[in-house]
């Protein structure tokens, strides 16, 4: 299948960004498992709340890149190596809430990895969000950190996948964020 033009330039553009900024931040969640005394796995799981950058366009009015925040949580399933994941991403006129399973891997005392996908449900078709403004399938890449004992550090890129209306454009969103581990 190859991809049209117009989306091949969006992810040549978009994607290096959203990789770099995962692996930018990605230094301080192995830094933060140091700081307890004694070494804490990341095992639980957690609801938090942070930003959401979308860095895309969809080239038709009401597709601009869009800046807001995220909720975002993780349920952890005992034994396995997959998790059940909930984001909404929110602007001060729209939001998009996106259920998600997701493979975690962990690199390091306290931090995983994690790769999925999911789905993007937009509250009000055709306004934006940080990931574009319809309906979509998500696929998403991003780390995860226990700082402390009750504290968790997120921060992951979101791919919806033809997520605007009347384009054949992809979004790509960054979210970062803190949240409460139990």
């Amino acid at each position: 299948m190859q991809l049209s033009p117009k989306i091949s330039a969006t992810l040549r553009q978009t994607l290096p960004l959203g990789i770099a900024s995962t692996l930018a931040i990605a230094p301080l969640f192995l830094s933060a498992g140091t700081v307890a005394a004694k070494p804490i796995y990341f095992d639980g799981s957690y609801v938090g709340a942070g930003i959401a950058a979308g860095v895309t366009n969809g080239g038709q009015q009401g597709d601009a890149a869009t800046f807001g925040g995220n909720i975002q949580g993780r349920v952890a399933i005992p034994g396995a190596p997959i998790s059940v994941r909930g984001a909404v991403l929110f602007t001060g006129s729209n939001s998009t809430v996106i259920p998600a399973l997701t493979y975690d891997v962990p690199i390091a005392d306290n931090v995983n990895v994690y790769l999925g996908g999911g789905y993007s449900f937009v509250q009000k078709d055709g306004e934006p969000t940080p990931l574009g403004n319809r309906d979509a399938a998500v696929v998403m890449a991003g780390a995860e950190a226990g700082i402390g004992e009750y504290i968790v550090g997120y921060g992951d890129v979101k791919w919806g996948i033809d997520a605007y209306k009347n384009s054949p454009a992809s979004a790509l969103s960054i979210q970062a964020g803190l949240g409460y581990r139990f």
